[in-house]
């Protein structure tokens, strides 16, 4: 188990120090999940918070499990997805946690370390249709064989194209797709349609974007940018053929102008409004940018894959929520029963109406292809779905100064691939020692 100072530097969040001092193993008690009838039949208020960012789909759920029944009723708590890890530590703290979490996937290993989650290992072994879940989102709230969350909603990252731009290009998104080499042939077709349309886009200066919609071309080559198990890992930057494959794939994007030049500062807050605009061919990133909210016009030019590795294969982020059972629950037999519920393929067919896919792949009935087409690729594939499972993830990828973002800045923006992975592995291997000393 690591120490307290291990675990705060490893979550990046310094002001959290105090308030993490009592979070340890045996603080709260566990919930006796082998009771008689633990999951069945529950009733009172359920204490669930969410995530402000994924509320719209955590109350889709809500709304549907208090018409399923009148024995419980949910308190649903929106928090801050900045604020979530730190209200959390709070909570605990001062002995009063809720009854369910559903938090970012990436955070839940945060937490396990600190043995704040119940171990749910038994209960998951009886769950109908486990064998569907996302194993990547699910190898994030498991350690050492033991399962402590569930994913309940997923935020993936794909590659979404306009068919109409690469119709009028001459490109087979069916066979032009499958690598960055075709990706690249791609946009330069598209880019040579007219002045004001461009083959790819990106939210270049979003840290937390970038990790989410570059990574998995890496990943697609078998490949990672941190290697080793948690508590003993290293950057895999310097060497690392298919991230240097990646790099160069998006600073040839940007060379050549096939990228629009406000790439280079949007922070976010335009992602995908270029796309939907129909002046984009491609665009790495989830349902929300590319088709939530969109009328018939351009969801049916919109056409949607696994985004590619540098000469084949595939991935996606493994982005999303899973539900965790604190220790200390004061009804997590309730919490288990909505658990169980929003796991049910009825529900889980359910969530792209809200803007995710579900985590279960035989959610993809015929009835969900036909009235969700654009939010079928991950569940078809859903094996090909991964997320770093480490402690260090928001140092390294979401923060503003973050080795990944530093490098794929410079490589990207000043040509520097090899100044940019050299600095990177420094930082990496510097981050994760720090934590494992």
């Amino acid at each position: 188990m690591r120490s307290r100072r291990e675990f705060l530097a490893l979550a990046g969040l310094a002001g959290v120090t105090p308030l993490l001092a009592s979070c340890g193993s045996g603080v709260l008690p566990a919930p006796d999940t082998a009771a008689p009838g633990f999951g069945e039949g529950a009733t009172g208020v359920l204490r669930l918070w969410a995530r402000s960012d994924t509320q719209t789909g955590t109350q889709a759920v809500v709304d549907a499990f208090h018409a399923s029944q009148d024995r419980i009723r949910v308190e649903l708590t929106p928090v801050l997805g900045t604020q979530y890890v730190t209200k959390l530590a709070t909570a605990i703290r001062a002995r009063a946690v809720p009854d369910l979490l559903a938090m970012n996937d990436i955070d839940t290993i945060l937490f396990i370390v600190r043995d704040v989650f119940t171990d749910l290992t038994e209960l998951v072994a009886q769950l109908p249709g486990r064998e569907r879940l996302s194993p990547g989102q699910l190898d994030l709230s498991t350690l050492d064989e033991r399962v402590y969350g569930l994913p309940f909603l997923a935020d993936n990252s794909v590659l979404w194209h306009n068919t109409e731009l690469m119709d009028r290009a001459g490109v087979d998104p069916s066979t032009a797709l499958t690598s960055l080499e075709g990706c690249l042939d791609a946009a330069r077709a598209v880019r040579e349609l007219g002045a004001d349309t461009y083959g790819w886009s990106l939210a270049a200066n979003a840290s937390g974007i970038i990790g989410f919609v570059t990574q998995p071309h890496t990943w697609a080559a078998d490949t990672d940018v941190i290697t080793g198990e948690v508590g003993s890992q290293r950057g895999a930057v310097e060497g690392n053929q298919a991230l240097r494959a990646v790099l160069e794939h998006h600073r040839t994007m940007w060379a050549e102008g096939l990228m629009p030049q406000a790439n280079f500062s949007d922070t976010g807050t335009s992602w995908g409004s270029d796309f939907t605009a129909g002046t984009v061919g491609l665009l790495p990133g989830n349902y929300f940018a590319a088709v939530m909210g969109q009328d018939e016009a351009v969801t049916s030019r919109t056409g949607v894959s696994l985004l590619p590795g540098p000469t084949g294969g595939s991935a996606f982020f493994t982005g999303g929520d899973n539900l965790c059972i604190p220790r200390g629950a004061q009804n997590a037999s309730a919490a288990w029963e909505f658990t169980k519920f929003a796991l049910e393929v009825e529900q889980q067919s359910k969530l792209p109406a809200g803007g995710y896919f579900p985590v279960r792949s035989d959610a993809a009935t015929d009835e969900y292809r036909a009235t969700y087409p654009l939010a079928v690729a991950p569940l078809e594939q859903i094996d090909t779905g991964y997320a770093p499972r480490t402690l260090s993830y928001n140092l390294l990828y979401n923060q503003p100064d973050s080795p990944y973002f530093e490098m794929f800045r410079r490589a990207v923006f000043d040509g520097d691939v090899d100044g940019a992975m050299a600095s990177a592995q420094a930082r990496y291997d510097r981050v994760l020692e720090q934590a494992q000393r």
